[in-house]
This record gives structure tokens, sequence and C-alpha cells, in this order.
């Protein structure tokens, strides 16, 4: 009997130390994401056709990040664009900002100049970890640098999965910029101020989850998922000395308010259900607009519906911006009546 315990101990033990040694192994696997994704190469002319500028800039924390700038393009028509204004594209999970551009690249430089922004450990910026939003926030801050360095005033935060993620989380610990800056040191060297940072006056985020450990989880697939991408998550902060899921949506999105949000889900999508979507609405603020398009995957509203996703992110940002230039209120979307906390908008085939 005693034989057969100690037996059964050692067993427990090395499957301890097995699962142990996967979990640490799976961490730094989902700590490295891939820096390009296969489709990228063939997208060159496309990129090329774009033109703008291949830029460089350094995270808040020190790391060389790579973009590229593109000024505003298009006929003007009703909208009065402001030189002062920008908005900054941020891509999701493994690859570069390069499909992003090219995707969404062609309608948003209509209204304002747009950055697009390859995080850490992607594309060609410097190595670092895929933290989902924690440390992403600081490479936001930098290219927020960039931007007000160029005279940028206002901008507008664009991100799908990942990039949604870390534009939100990135308004909950930078702010939205309405804030005095605190007095300077009075004894500090009289070195050139710099720029002030722009003011983040709105977010569109797409195909974004409550928490970190649903994608992972539905990615995984089997039985017990979320609790084995719950240990994932618990290994990846042991190995970084920070959680991840201390910037999750669910935990911050409250903070948002008042910058106008746009909330975008697909109710096809099988990494963000359509479900964890409205329950992610249900707990952002009243300055936030929820839309669910039929039959979209995630982070394809844009190529399930390109003409609606056009008509309603564009209107969104030009109406945000407006407000924040003070020369006009907001348009609201059409939904539920007034007082609702949350306007949820199916769009219709």
């Amino acid at each position: 009997m005693i034989r057969r315990a100690i037996t059964t101990a050692g067993i427990a033990a090395a499957t301890g130390v097995s699962l142990r040694m996967l979990g640490r192994r799976g961490a730094r696997r989902l700590l490295e994401a891939p820096r390009t994704t296969p489709d990228e190469a063939a997208l060159g002319p496309a990129l090329d056709a774009l033109g703008g500028e291949v830029v460089r800039l350094r995270s808040r924390d020190g790391l060389r990040l790579a973009g590229r700038w593109l000024p505003r393009s298009g006929e003007a028509g009703d909208w009065a664009p402001d030189p002062h204004e920008a908005i900054l594209l941020l891509h999701g999970y493994s690859g570069s900002i390069v499909p992003d551009l090219v995707e969404y690249g062609p309608f948003l430089r209509q209204t304002a100049g747009l950055l697009g922004l390859d995080f850490r450990g992607h594309g060609e910026s410097d190595d670092g970890p895929t933290t989902f939003g924690l440390l992403e926030v600081e490479d936001i801050a930098g290219a927020l640098d960039w931007l007000g360095e160029r005279g940028i005033t206002r901008v507008a935060l664009v991100g799908t999965s990942m990039g949604g993620m870390s534009a939100i989380a990135a308004v909950a610990v930078l702010g939205d910029g309405s804030l005095t800056s605190a007095d300077g040191d009075p004894t500090a060297p009289r070195d050139p101020l710099p720029a002030p940072r722009p003011a983040i006056v709105a977010v569109v985020a797409e195909s974004v989850p409550p928490e970190l450990v649903g994608p992972i989880a539905a990615r995984l697939g089997g039985v017990g998922r979320r609790f084995v991408a719950a240990r994932l998550f618990d290994a990846a902060a042991a190995w970084l000395g920070a959680d991840p899921r201390a910037t999750e949506p669910a935990r911050v999105i409250g903070l948002v308010e008042p910058v106008p949000l746009l909330l975008i889900h697909g109710d096809a999508d099988r990494t963000v259900s359509v479900e964890d979507g409205r329950r992610l609405a249900s707990l952002a603020g009243r300055s936030a607009e929820h839309w669910i398009v039929p039959g979209a995957g995630h982070s394809a509203g844009h190529v399930t519906a390109p003409d609606a996703y056009e008509h309603r992110v564009v209107a969104f940002l030009r109406a945000a911006l407006l407000e924040a230039r003070g020369t006009g209120p907001i348009i609201a979307a059409p939904g539920p009546p007034a007082g609702d906390p949350l306007r949820t908008i199916d769009m219709e085939d």
C-alpha cells in the first residue's frame, strides 16, 4: 500500500512537472506571435500603390517601431478635413500592419492622415513579447508622441482583435488627453518642451473579447479548454512578471467613457462569439455603440459588408472629430430610444 502510494505520488509529481514545462512552452508560443503572415508577400504592389512614407519611431519604453504614414487623400466633398487630425491603425495578433493598411487605408485616409503601426514583435519593429494590450500601450504612446511632434492634436484609434483590445487599454492607461499635465520640474534643464500628446477622440474596435482566455480557448478546442487557456496566461504572467489580463477589455472598458467608442462584432465569429460581444458592450459606458454585422467572422466585418462598414465607420469617426473640434454634435446612429445606456444596432442584409 505504501509503495503504491509513493508510486502514485511520483507519477503525479512527474505529471505536474510535465504540465509546468508544457505551460511554459505554450506561454512562450503565445507571447511570440508570427511577425508576418504568408499572404503578406503578395500585397507589395497594393501597398506601393498607397504611397505614403515609411516611418520609424520609439515606443514609450524605448523599442524601435516601424510604421507607415499615409497623408489624407480623396475628395473632401462635404467633409472639412483638419491637418491637425489623424487616425492610428492597429493590427491584430500575428502579422504586420500591411494587410490592414491595404484593406482599411483607402477609405480611412479620406477623413484624416493615417498612421499604421507595427506592434513590438511584429513586422519590422523590434523584438518584444505580444501581450494583447498590456505592453502594446507603450507602442501606442510612442505613436501618439510621433504624431504630436508633427502637429497632430486629435487622434482616433482604429483596431481589430488585439488592435482593438490595445486601443481600449490605451485610453484606460494613458487617458484621453483631456487632463492637463502636471507642472514641470523648475530645477530641470531648460530643454525644449516635448510636443503635447494628441487627445484620443474616438475608438473603433472590432472583434474584441471581454476576457483574453476566450479567444485562446476557442482555438484550443477540447474539454477543459478554458482551464488550459487560463493556465497558459498564468505561465505567461510568470514569465513576463506582469499579467496581460490586467488590461483585458472587460476590466478597463468602462474607463473609455466619455470617449466615443464603436464596438463591432460579427455574428458568425467563432473566435469571439456575438454573445461575448454583447456582454462586453454591456460593460461599456454611455458613449459606446455596438454594431453587429450578420454573417461576419472574426475581424471580417469589412470583407462581409464593405459599403455598410465604410459608411458606418467613416460617419462615426467624422462625428467624433467634429465633436472634438467643438463645431458640431456627435451624429447619433439610429437605435433604441433615448435613455438606453447602450445602442445595439444589428445591420440588416
